[in-house]
């Protein structure tokens, strides 16, 4: 009765809720967790520097400085570009209250040809107000400036974050040699995230540029600020492209009606998918680790759990729960293949099993003759070839 285990469904229904439990813990500090892993994640990002720099023989002084400068500067002028683009939005919006009534004039004709009733379309039409669609600009901008403020703690973190990482790195690779679990895992964490990150950023500035200049070609307004929300927007799994690609055709399709929207939706789609579907899975290969689904799944947890930033953050928070929970564990292979959808872990499975034992038999019999003459100790099929050739052998004499 002591060693009675503990039922599957017992464990799996308490994993569960301490799951649940983690999550809306999060959730509720998310202001405070949020800018930590994003400077965690962009010390990682930039540690390569640090590195090259140390091999240089730099001073500690300078391989903190270099990286965290680097940082703060593309930080800075990213925010930078979203403010005075957002801005002059703000100020572009209103201006287009006449577009937007004549396109729903349009609307209505052609829902009226349609065969659909007057009341129907004029209730739909007075739900729909410019008014609201400035005021979601105008809270965006207040969401912006909080980000602002939040800018301000994630500095201070990256700082700190920069000043502790020589030390954090030796104590890492002193471990590393007793192959210990954790330490391994949190090395594997790091390295798919900073390829994770290099990769999509250049590829997701080549898709900006292409974009911003599809837009210039095609009047769309304000391009450089849909570039730049095509490169945020690319860190968001599966459904990134969707949101970076509606504002620009909306604009489009207030500025130049339906053909432009389509013209802008169908350069969009061409640069995009060909980039992200054909050519960046060659480049980035299987350094996610995650399936589809996970990766999606990921997408709506951390959405849930830290808002746009968990958003924009799916990746690299799965691939640390990932490094946490599974891959620290030396059992946890089954659930590590489960999780990024591979086939690593059965193929290890013939290397013990029987599998490979039906090859060894055939040079067995071959050998054997050589091996049984020679052994006297042996008095199985040895001892009765020998009778055999005896016997064939007395009618010669």
């Amino acid at each position: 009765m002591r060693d009675q285990p503990v039922p599957r469904a017992v464990i799996v229904l308490m994993g569960i809720a301490g799951a649940v439990v983690a999550l809306f813990g999060m959730r509720e500090v998310a202001s405070i967790l949020g800018p930590v892993f994003l400077a965690l994640v962009l010390v990682i990002a930039v540690a390569p520097v640090r590195g090259w720099l140390d091999g240089r023989g730099a001073p500690a002084w300078l391989q903190v400085a270099v990286p965290f400068l680097i940082v703060v500067l593309v930080l800075l002028g990213m925010v930078a570009v979203l403010t005075f683009s957002a801005t002059q939005l703000a100020y572009l919006l209103p201006t287009y209250a006449e577009q937007f009534q004549r396109l729903l004039a349009d609307a209505q004709s052609y829902a009226g040809s349609l065969g659909i009733g007057s009341e129907q379309i004029n209730q739909a039409i007075q739900a729909i107000d410019v008014g609201r669609v400035v005021g979601v600009a105008q809270s965006l901008l207040s969401s912006l400036v909080g980000v602002l403020s939040s800018l301000f703690l994630v500095v201070v973190l990256l700082l700190a974050m920069c000043l502790d990482a020589p030390v954090t790195g030796r104590i890492l690779a002193g471990r590393l040699d007793s192959k210990a679990g954790m330490v391994t895992a949190l090395t594997t964490f790091a390295h798919k995230t900073r390829r994770y990150l290099i990769v999509s950023t250049v590829f997701g500035l080549i898709c900006s540029a292409l974009d911003v200049a599809a837009l210039s070609f095609l009047g769309v307004p304000l391009p450089v600020l849909w570039g730049v929300l095509a490169l945020i927007t690319n860190y968001i799994p599966n459904v990134g492209f969707v949101l970076g690609l509606i504002p620009p055709a909306l604009l489009a399709l207030l500025d130049g009606g339906v053909k432009q929207m389509l013209l802008v939706i169908g350069a969009y789609c061409v640069i995009n998918v060909v980039v992200q579907s054909f050519i960046l899975p060659k480049f980035l290969g299987d350094a996610v680790g995650l399936s589809t689904t996970m990766t999606f799944l990921s997408l709506l947890v951390w959405t849930f759990v830290l808002g746009p930033l968990g958003a924009i953050l799916a990746i690299p928070l799965s691939l640390f729960a990932r490094a946490v929970l599974v891959d620290s564990d030396p059992s946890a292979t089954w659930t590590a293949a489960l999780i990024s959808g591979t086939q690593a872990a059965p193929e290890a499975a013939p290397s013990t099993g029987d599998a490979k034992q039906p090859a060894e038999p055939p040079p067995a019999p071959a050998s054997a003759p050589e091996h049984a003459s020679p052994d006297p100790a042996s008095s199985g099929q040895a001892n009765d070839r020998p009778a055999v050739d005896e016997s064939s052998a007395e009618p010669r004499r």
